[in-house]
């Protein structure tokens, strides 16, 4: 059950908006033949219905400059292609330019705006990326697991600005002061020790047209597991509700407040098989999917995220009962999700509604495996000159840090996960943790565990092999800093066995961790739970059951991550530096005599 509701937030049209600028145009504009205005009054006829259109993303994650990513798709021949697509200053122009063509819009996103971010934001604790959503005039926002990232006090700065320090980074370095989000957070899921919700449940934003009023009403939520994804201490004294029952409590207060249209806006996800335009629903999967079962048949509209995945789905095409569209539009700003809903004005219900996938294609870049052009077949955006000027201040400033050269790499170290759970990257960072705290003055670990989700990004050199510090700072930005604890053989073993069966750690979807140089085990999925894991080896030997053992890693395990709970019950435990700094402290010394070569050999058996 949803108890206390903070208040709903209501917002008129902007001042922009087609309905405002009719209001303002002036008492002495001359009225039309017969008597009739186009900006209403008198004698004009109600409209039979009202177009409203949603625009709404998710999984930005800081991603200011373009994140050098590739949507695919479909062109006139029904060839794949690659558009490259992504960049706070396109995405900006394609929301103004969605804006131009639709009278009635509100702007909308699903969670992880920020968190996870790449230098250019995070470095300034993400106050850049909340002052491009400002320009981009976002009306609501969910929160997802990576805005609790810093802390919930940090994130409450993120909605009303100032400076007060809650990190070990310094706020306001650029903007003295931070003004914080002119959009509303809505949390309806996240409620504090009175019960109350940490920012309001729903916001209903109205829109007006020849004596015609609507009311979108919108509800904002995380995933219930955010707590398990979060260091623990940034989520102290929050719980964490259920989403369907939530939403579905909310609709009459929000139906009370004046809305005719409901539309969840929910960091939780999943993903279909079905091209980038299609609807159908094609193998529709994930931890939404049980939401959407549960969630009532007067939503309209759902509005998805957190697994990264793009989809379109008519979830009437799954359940005809439930004529809700569901969507997401990928991640880090490559996709603006464009849904348009009829709103009959005798029923006030909506009528009709369609959802398509706009590319925000801007630059071409180059990849791994070569250069991906500009797809004339589609859009392509100039550059929004507010945001792109707000993009260049901060890169100017984060510049002389990101640029420094660290060391050389043989070849580009992947993050892709193989089929085992590891990733070359992974295997890197585990590698630097391990270096970082061997030494009896930092710890004496024997081994190093990283989360497989806490590597973000590849790392690829240059042409002369060498990378630099912004770069790694995009596969390590969390912050997070090294500890080592005592763990005995067997609490080991169960902490392995976590990875198959602890929260959302299942073994369809298990959370394998990237291991150091020297620990090595093997893993059988076909095996009950408590036995899948065997064979745990250090420098060859079998581990003891009882024997204890110093074990690095970053404080997000440590404190319990990613449902890892038994790292909480380690003892002796010993600080350390920033998992950053590690990373670079090995990645330099690795190259000091020639390029680094990269830890390609497996150290987890996968037998089934």
């Amino acid at each position: 059950m949803v108890v206390a509701i903070s208040q709903t937030i209501q917002r008129q049209p902007r001042a922009s908006s087609p309905g405002w600028r009719c209001a303002l145009r002036g008492l002495g504009m001359a009225l039309l033949a017969l008597g009739l205005s186009s900006c209403g009054g008198g004698s004009v006829v109600r409209p039979a219905s009202m177009q409203i259109t949603l625009l709404g993303f998710n999984d930005f994650h800081g991603n200011l400059e373009p994140p050098k990513q590739a949507v695919i798709a479909q062109d006139a021949q029904g060839r794949n292609v690659s558009v490259p697509a992504g960049g706070a200053a396109y995405m900006a122009q394609a929301i103004a330019e969605r804006r131009a063509a639709n009278r009635h819009v509100a702007l909308v996103t699903a969670g992880d705006m920020i968190g996870a971010s790449p230098i250019v934001s995070s470095l300034f604790l993400d106050e850049p990326t909340i002052e491009a959503l400002n320009l981009m005039k976002v009306d609501f926002a969910a929160t997802g697991n990576h805005e609790y990232d810093q802390g919930y006090a940090e994130l409450l700065r993120m909605q009303g600005g100032g400076c007060e320090k809650f990190t070990s980074k310094q706020p306001c370095q650029l903007s003295k002061p931070f003004k914080g989000a002119d959009f509303q957070y809505l949390a309806a899921n996240t409620l504090r020790n009175d019960g109350q919700p940490l920012f309001p449940a729903m916001g209903v934003k109205f829109f007006e047209q020849d004596g015609l009023r609507i009311g979108v009403g919108f509800i904002g939520m995380t995933l219930r597991n955010t707590p398990h994804m979060v260091r623990p201490s940034g989520v102290k004294g929050l719980t964490f509700t259920g989403e369907a029952l939530t939403a579905n409590a909310l609709i009459p207060q929000l139906r009370a407040q004046g809305a005719d249209v409901i539309v969840v806006l929910i960091h939780e996800g999943g993903a279909t098989t079905s091209g980038l335009q299609d609807d159908s629903c094609k193998g529709l999967s994930g931890d939404i999917v049980p939401i959407l079962e549960q969630l009532s048949s007067e939503v309209d509209v759902v509005i998805s995220g957190h697994t990264h995945r793009s989809y379109l789905c008519d979830y009437a095409k799954v359940d005809a009962r439930k004529p809700f569209l569901l969507t997401s539009a990928g991640l880090y700003g490559t996709l603006l999700t464009e849904v348009q809903l009829t709103v009959d004005a005798k029923t006030r219900r909506v009528s009709h509604r369609s959802a398509r996938q706009n590319i925000v294609q801007g630059e071409p870049f180059t990849a791994s495996s070569g250069p991906v052009a500009l797809q004339r077949e589609f859009p392509v955006y100039a550059a929004d000159a507010e945001v792109a000027q707000l993009v260049a201040r901060y890169k100017a400033a984060a510049q002389p840090l990101a640029e420094a050269s660290v060391g050389r790499l043989a070849a580009a170290a992947s993050r892709v996960l193989q089929a085992n759970g590891e990733s070359v990257m992974g295997r890197m960072v585990a590698d630097s943790i391990l270096a970082a705290t061997q030494d009896e003055t930092a710890g004496g670990a024997q081994l190093a565990l990283m989360n497989s989700g806490g590597v973000r990004a590849d790392l690829v050199p240059a042409a002369d092999g060498s990378v630099n510090y912004g770069q790694l700072f995009s596969v390590q930005p969390f912050g997070n800093t090294l500890m080592v604890m005592s763990l005995t053989g067997a609490q080991l073993h169960q902490a392995l066995e976590q990875q198959f069966a602890s929260g959302t750690n299942t073994v369809d979807a298990p959370r394998i961790l990237q291991v150091s140089s020297g620990f090595s085990y093997r893993f059988d999925r076909s095996q009950p739970a408590g036995q899948r894991v065997s064979e745990m080896r250090l420098n060859g030997q079998l581990l003891a059951p009882a024997q204890s053992y110093r074990v690095g890693m970053q404080s997000y395990l440590g404190t319990g991550g990613d449902n890892f709970s038994v790292f909480t019950e380690g003892k002796d435990v010993v600080g350390g530096m920033l998992d950053l700094d590690a990373l670079v402290a090995y990645i330099r010394a690795q190259s000091q005599h020639g390029p680094m070569l990269l830890p390609l050999q497996e150290r987890i058996a996968r037998i089934h």
